[in-house]
């Protein structure tokens, strides 16, 4: 992968799009758990930003390769087991980021398209300080706090309520509230008390935080309240969730309700009714922002009118009414002590530099990604000269910068101080894991290990993906275990199937598990029982355990609704090649595109990896899952398409409404069509559809179909 900050997205080839998308959604994965359920995050938020940035540029250009499980359609990360889990009445979401000022004015431009808005209608929008600390939401009823929860992945947190409870600045009881209220916004800690945390901590010989988020998300989320109370932790409101009753008809009344009811709301936050004045007061709150006494990374803005909201409504996690501006990266100089290559479950070579620790906007970074071989030569992948052509060497000093909080990357190399006799570095031909030859495919910017499951490297990981939570999610089994069982002589798992033969393996091994260091029957028999019990699995999980490039959980989920079992889905995917029946089946479900269906294909068509999915699946009960139904809609489950002009409401606006009452919405008309809306202008589709047969509406009749629905 090339820098973010110089390699432009239209440099990019269709097979390097592919493989930056797929290496963009394993980093952005990894950070997420990191960030919200590890406390312990690996990269910065400016890294963090700049990847999604990045991957959503990639799909603008590349619409096709989108993944299923794309990033831009995930919120957060899975709950901590520490915890009980809160299911939240409202989705908790997160925010598109803009980086300039443009973004913010393009931002306006699509918020005005949607709603059909001209450029001098007014339109006034709040804008707020973008705290960073830990989200929350408090739920009241009566006037009585009920319980809080953490964001978590978005539609399940964790139960923090008594640790709520010891902040200061979040009440027990309201007076003239709702009924019903949550009330959400983000539990911080200032830079005066975490100075002061860090030094009771230190003479204590307790752990010390790198910077006042990590000490307010580790203080919220500890198992015992008393903990919690004895840290200084603070709350801001700005949000809401479920509500009985409207708090006001516009975002800065709802917050002044807020406030009136006992929350502490940022002072900072103003209302506005032109784009210019709102980059202004981003600009000015930018100038105080080392002397605000609490960490922000950038601020938000929202459409006022509460109404303009509910009618902008969201995409699959952010809400098309706001959008947080994110301030700039920082960067720092350090020495570049090694590169290392790393062996991904695709057989991705990655180089990773290894560097002299710096510390960059308040975190340590001993790490950055090198991205590919071309960037460590000063290439881009058309061979062309970046950074001025200079390559980065072993020895060098580098300079690291953090463009989102994700993995640092490196953007720039000082040769004044590169020493002499410094060599350029050769990256590997072969797989420094197994020795299979090292290939790069023409156009691809990645070098594979070709060695597939005879990989080492390869096989671990894809063991690890396996159980990994997301798939058969076996306790006691993680990537720790995996990791031994592998390299184990007497009861080795070497692939899938092997898990389920284990406890018969062991019994004919006279219970030698049970004998080994760090097991005892007890363990032994409740990781035995635990496998037993992944033998019934729903058949979305099979899919995406198996690791397949390209089929992430959302894929997953698609393609076990649209095939329902596992015979069905095997018997498809085993005849489908281009220009077949099955074939063409496949690449209409929506959200599947020919690179996921090639992939799928090559799977089961590879001697020894359809041997290896047999056996596994030999050993399983897999169970159907059944197509989720929409109550009282007349289009869940049908396949819409829309064409030519709608004049009552926006293009935008119809697909959203038509998504949210259970349709699937295409781009085409085909066989698969159920319905297709057609407005003034509609040519070759609705021509189409009247060669198939599909019933075709206007945009009146549309209307009248969904109602009040």
């Amino acid at each position: 992968m090339r820098a973010t900050a110089e390699i432009d997205v239209e440099q990019l080839t269709e097979d390097a799009a592919r493989a930056e998308l797929a290496r963009l959604a394993d980093l952005l994965a990894a950070a997420n758990r990191a960030y919200h359920t590890e406390d312990a995050p690996v990269i910065t938020d400016a890294d963090y930003d700049a990847a999604k940035r990045r991957n959503a540029a990639i799909e603008d250009r590349f619409p096709h390769l989108k993944l299923s499980d794309s990033p831009t359609d995930q919120v957060g990360a899975t709950p901590s087991e520490g915890f009980g889990k809160i299911t939240h009445a409202v989705r908790m979401l997160s925010l598109g980021n803009a980086f300039g000022d443009e973004d913010v004015t393009e931002f306006d431009g699509r918020v005005r398209s949607f709603l059909g808005l001209g450029a001098d209608a007014e339109l006034a929008y709040t804008a707020e300080p973008k705290i960073d600390g830990l989200s929350l939401s408090i739920r009241y009823e009566h006037g009585r706090l009920i319980y809080a929860a953490t964001r978590g992945d978005g539609a399940v947190g964790e139960n923090v309520t008594e640790n709520a409870r010891t902040i200061a600045d979040i009440p027990a009881t309201l007076e003239d509230a709702p009924d019903v209220l949550e009330v959400r916004g983000e539990v911080y800690m200032s830079h005066e008390d975490f100075a002061a945390l860090n030094e009771r901590q230190a003479e204590r010989g307790g752990k010390t935080f790198a910077n006042p988020r990590n000490a307010a998300a580790g203080s919220l989320r500890q198992l015992d309240a008393k903990i919690t109370a004895d840290r200084p932790l603070r709350f801001f409101a700005y949000a809401w969730g479920a509500l009985s009753e409207p708090l006001a008809s516009t975002q800065m009344g709802a917050i002044d309700r807020l406030s009136g009811l006992g929350f502490q709301t940022n002072p900072l936050t103003q209302r506005f009714t032109n784009v210019a004045a709102m980059i202004a007061h981003y600009h000015a709150i930018e100038t105080q922002r080392a002397t605000l006494g609490y960490d922000i990374d950038g601020v938000v803005y929202k459409v006022d009118d509460l109404g303009l909201q509910a009618r902008l409504g969201f995409r699959s996690t952010t809400p098309r009414w706001a959008i947080a501006h994110k301030f700039p990266a920082e960067r720092a100089w350090t020495r570049l002590e090694a590169i290392d290559i790393q062996v991904g479950r695709t057989g991705a070579l990655s180089p990773v530099a290894r560097l002299t620790p710096v510390t960059v906007g308040g975190v340590v970074v001993s790490n950055a990604t090198l991205h590919n071989e071309d960037y460590i030569a000063g290439r881009d992948n058309k061979g062309e000269v970046i950074r001025g052509g200079k390559d980065i060497r072993v020895g060098d000093w580098v300079e690291v910068y953090r463009a989102g909080d994700v993995i640092p990357k490196i953007s720039d190399v000082d040769l004044t101080k590169r020493e002499a006799g410094a060599e350029p570095y050769i990256f590997p031909q072969t797989c420094p894991e197994c020795g299979s030859d090292a290939i790069r495919e023409e156009g691809d910017a990645i070098r594979r290990c070709t060695g597939g499951i005879i990989c080492p490297a390869q096989a671990v990981e894809k063991l690890k993906h396996f159980v990994s939570r997301g798939a058969f999610d076996i306790e006691g089994l993680g990537a720790k275990q995996v990791e031994l069982f592998y390299h184990d002589d007497v009861l080795p798992i070497r692939e899938p199937a092997d898990i389920f033969t284990l406890a018969a393996r062991d019994k004919g091994q006279l219970a030698r598990l049970k004998n080994r260091d760090g097991w005892g029957e007890k363990s032994a028999d409740n990781l035995f029982a635990a496998i037993e019990e992944r033998r019934l699995i729903p058949l979305n999980k099979v899919i995406f355990a198996l690791g397949i490039r390209h089929v992430g959980e959302s894929a997953a989920n698609l393609l076990a609704r649209h095939y329902g079992t596992w015979e069905a889905f095997e018997t498809a995917v085993t005849a489908a090649q281009p220009n077949t029946p099955e074939w063409d089946d496949l690449v209409s479900i929506d959200g599947v595109g020919t690179v996921m269906a090639g992939s799928l294909v090559a799977a089961f068509s590879q001697d020894a990896e359809r041997a290896s999915i047999d056996r596994l699946v030999a050993q399983l009960d897999v169970q159907a899952v059944a197509a989720p139904k929409t109550d009282g809609s007349p289009v869940a489950g049908k396949v819409v398409v829309f064409t030519g002009a709608l004049e009552k409401m926006t293009r935008a606006e119809a697909k959203a409404r038509a998504e949210a009452l259970g349709a699937k919405v295409s781009g085409s008309v085909s066989g698969k069509t159920d319905l297709l809306v057609a407005g003034p202008g509609a040519g070759s589709k609705a021509k189409k559809a009247a060669d198939l047969g599909v019933e075709t509406i206007d945009e009146d009749g549309w209307l009248d179909l969904i109602g009040d629905a």
